[in-house]
């Protein structure tokens, strides 16, 4: 039986992967729409009524927690989100479905089955959860690493974040590699990320973190890999799959 859905995604490359996601793990999804903002999305939303919702938290108009407040208990669901602590802490107290960018097949799977156990019962109240994510989104944010202290040998060494070609997780430190040096830095990688840029730094593996400046080219390995060549440096970087979307046209 086909199941009605709409995918809201401001990100071509994210979308596109969502939407091809669905298609093999889904194949009874009709995809009715696909809009790139919150607006085009509720207007997608009054025109076909879907059965089940994807919605990007942040896109320009109006923001996936407002679309999902305005269909209230009349469509089952899903947010989608960049890493978020925040609005995670929130989903899992309510129990409302989410996926995390970049979407992993396994995750995804696992909330497709539990839509599909929910099809047929009265959707989620997803307005309690939906006010926790927007108060915790409006506590200040923190700052963005500028700089980092970095212990080598008896010195305590700064080092310019803009500089750093990639950080590695190495144990409970992380490995900062510039083009001359590299370092240990005392803070965990899952703990530095939030205080990065991430319009600056790329995460391609689970442990690595790429500074986009520093990418002289993205090498295809076989039809599931792919390799980091840098600027400055030999190293050579494996791309996990779930991160490979980065580097298509």
């Amino acid at each position: 039986m086909s199941v009605t859905v709409l995918v809201a995604e401001d990100e071509p490359l994210m979308r596109e992967r969502l939407l091809g996601m669905l298609a093999t793990a889904w194949p009874d999804a009709q995809v009715v729409a696909a809009p790139e903002n919150g607006i085009d999305a509720w207007d997608a939303w009054l025109e076909h009524e879907p059965q089940v919702v994807f919605l990007d938290i942040r896109m320009p108009g109006m923001s996936g927690l407002e679309v999902a407040e305005r269909i209230g208990r009349r469509s089952h669901v899903v947010f989608v989100t960049a890493y978020d602590q925040y609005a995670v802490d929130a989903f899992d107290t309510g129990a409302v479905d989410y996926l995390l960018k970049p979407i992993q097949p396994g995750r995804l799977d696992k909330a497709l089955a539990r839509l599909r156990e929910k099809l047929d019962t009265r959707p989620d109240d997803v307005s309690e959860v939906v006010q926790q994510v927007k108060a915790a989104s409006s506590q200040p944010k923190r700052e963005k690493h500028k700089w980092l202290k970095a212990s080598i040998g008896k010195q305590i060494r700064l080092i310019d974040v803009d500089k750093v070609l990639f950080f590695q997780a190495d144990s409970k430190y992380t490995r900062v590699v510039l083009a001359d040096s590299e370092a240990l830095v005392r803070i965990p990688l899952k703990e530095l990320v939030g205080g990065l840029d991430p319009g600056l730094f790329w995460q391609i593996h689970r442990g690595t973190l790429v500074n986009v400046n520093a990418i002289r080219a993205a090498e295809r390995i076989d039809a599931e890999r792919m390799q980091v060549l840098l600027r400055g440096s030999d190293e050579v970087l494996p791309v996990s799959r779930s991160f490979t979307y980065l580097f298509r046209e």
